[in-house]
């Protein structure tokens, strides 16, 4: 172990070094009194166990019939089957006394509680009470915050009423058919994601006849150009999503879309035809929009956990109707009483974490690939993989002291059938990469074919079933011999299996289920924070790059205004400024207002 003093700097010279020292000295302090998951006996007997693990294959576990019926979970019609984990009873065992060693329970009942758990920014952490029943208490600082949570609901239910009934019309009196939601990270993916799912619905497909939403959320001028593309400003409807009103990239595009209304309608027309989420009041206004058209959320909302508040809500309700996204919010709390209230073993986002867990920290497999076997979940790996890696892509404990172990996990994922020929490749023959296969039970669209041996929809959960056990079992240089495989296509043949992997069984995919699998993954992820002993609810490391992104704004304004040369920056930042500005020095100092022709 090094010593204090090869760590820490001396205490002389400047007295910027005697700062150092001393912040130094409380980051030792804090380091000596905290108890990391790493040190403690759980950890270290799941450690050892990994070696019990390393002589078992999935082939031999799965004819165990005991250990595969115990790892199957059901609840309010959703059905986990993680039989296929590279997992004993044993392993589960473990894992459920490092579940203790790390106060899960405990912290999960801080969480419902109201503590300002996420401690960095000294806020409560309750996007649980987003979708809590009317008459439920849940407590922020004394105060029960679901009157307040059900106060903007109402709002929203009005709102949307107004206008997909023409009460509410535009400027020149034509109804608000067309909605552009402009937001981004947690303010697009998510409502993106639910949006993306519910497009197909049978019943959502009926109130949303008639109707566009389009969301806008890059700050490249080719998104702008896509989402008014074929668009009558005289019939959209923008919805701005920024709590502080001063995101950056989400300000000008509002300003963009703002520029776009009112040069076609004049001015006074962004009143009629602009909405808000946000808290800041004062900025809403000097905007342009009417503030008592402002939809209100709250800080113990993050940004990634933030589409069950007005940020999804309302823009999905003015897309669906307001009983549709009630559906939606229902199924997410029926997760969130489960995840609350249902012991370890039977507990679906409990599990789900404990085994990335499991698979991250002790295996030793960093990434995981989520795979719906349904379409209409093409937008789902999107969104998990912000609420995941922004959540859990933590270097430090809750403490601040440096985690010697691994925490975090690579999302990625696309719809089955699709990934199969695109990365599933590697899955198979390649890196380990633990899979969750998601199905669905009846298809929003079902199609059959006369003649047809199975239908569309079988024919997709064929593979559904099939590839988990292709991934578990693999194939042996035995079996391909016995098939007369030629002796030199043999290693290529050959698949090792035991490629763990889980399987999510819903009946169909509706509001409800929607809700219900959304809560699942948002839970998961706090399972695992809160056993890593991180703060999953912070997301310090993305303000870094944002704040450079403002010296090099200011540098390209001053260049392309007054001709100053690049100063400042690195050897190759300022080499690559240069030859952009060069290439594009055909822009003039002081463009004339210019918008998308598409």
């Amino acid at each position: 172990m090094l010593t204090a003093a090869l760590i820490f700097p001396r205490p002389f010279g400047p007295l910027s070094n005697r700062f150092a020292f001393n912040e130094s000295i409380t980051l030792l302090l804090r380091w000596l009194r905290t108890t990391l998951i790493c040190d403690t006996q759980p950890w270290k007997d799941l450690k050892a166990h990994v070696e019990d693990i390393k002589k078992t294959h999935l082939r031999d576990l799965m004819n165990d019939k005991e250990r595969c019926e115990s790892m199957m979970v059901e609840f309010d019609g959703m059905f986990l089957d993680y039989s296929r984990q590279c997992a004993t009873l044993d392993t589960m065992a473990k894992l459920y006394k490092l579940a203790e060693a790390a106060s899960l329970k405990q912290q999960i009942n801080r969480m419902y509680s109201g503590e300002h758990i996420n401690s960095t920014e000294n806020r409560s952490v309750l996007h649980v009470a987003l979708r809590a029943p009317r008459d439920a208490v849940i407590n922020s600082d004394g105060k029960n915050v679901v009157p307040d949570v059900w106060k903007v609901l109402d709002k929203i239910r009005d709102f949307s009423e107004k206008v997909r009934s023409g009460s509410w019309v535009g400027a020149t009196g034509k109804p608000l058919k067309d909605v552009i939601a402009i937001g981004i990270g947690g303010s697009f993916l998510g409502p993106l994601f639910v949006h993306t799912a519910l497009q197909t619905d049978p019943e959502a497909v009926e109130f949303a006849k008639g109707r566009q939403l389009r969301f806008l959320a890059n700050v490249d001028p080719i998104d702008v150009a896509r989402s008014i593309a074929g668009l009558n400003p005289e019939t959209t409807l923008v919805v701005v999503v920024s709590k502080t009103f001063t995101t950056a990239e989400t300000m000008l595009n509002a300003r963009t879309i703002r520029e776009w209304i009112s040069s076609a309608l004049g001015p006074s027309a962004v009143a009629k035809h602009m909405v808000a989420v946000s808290t800041n009041l004062t900025l809403v206004e000097k905007f342009g929009i009417d503030p008592n058209n402002a939809f209100a959320f709250w800080d113990w909302v993050g940004g990634r956990y933030s589409v069950c508040s007005a940020v999804g809500v309302l823009p999905l309700s003015l897309q669906y109707g307001f009983s549709i996204v009630e559906k939606f919010l229902k199924g997410a709390s029926s997760i969130d009483d489960h995840f609350r209230s249902a012991p370890f073993e039977k507990n679906i986002p409990v599990l789900l974490g404990l085994l990335s867990v499991w698979n991250v920290s002790f295996l030793g497999y960093p990434a995981r690939a989520i795979l719906p076997y349904s379409q209409a979940l093409e937008k789902f790996a999107p969104h998990i993989q912000q609420v995941s890696m922004e959540s859990n892509g933590k270097g430090v404990s809750i403490d601040g002291v440096p985690l010697p172990y691994e925490a975090g996990e690579i999302d990625f994922g696309e719809p089955g059938t699709n990934g199969q020929h695109s990365f599933y490749q590697l899955i198979h023959q390649g890196r380990v990469i633990p899979c969750d296969f998601i199905g669905i039970v009846k298809s929003q669209q079902p199609v059959y074919l006369k003649g047809e041996v199975v239908s569309n929809h079988d024919e997709l959960m064929s593979n559904f079933f099939a590839q988990p056990d292709a991934l578990a079992y693999g194939k042996t240089a035995e079996q391909l011999l016995k098939e007369n495989v030629s002796q030199h296509l043999i290693p290529h043949k050959t698949f090792s299996g035991n490629r763990p992997s889980l399987s999510l069984l819903l009946p169909s995919l509706g509001a409800y289920n929607i809700g219900q699998l959304l809560a699942s993954y948002e839970h998961r992820v706090a399972v695992e924070g809160f056993v890593w002993g991180i703060n999953s609810f912070d997301q310090w490391g993305v303000e870094l790059g944002k704040s450079l992104a403002t010296q090099v704004r200011k540098q390209l304004n001053a260049s392309r205004t007054k001709s100053e040369p690049v100063e400042g920056f690195n050897f190759s930042t300022s080499k690559l400024l240069t030859r952009y500005l060069q290439a594009s020095s055909d822009i003039p100092a002081d463009p004339p207002t210019l918008l998308p022709r598409i």
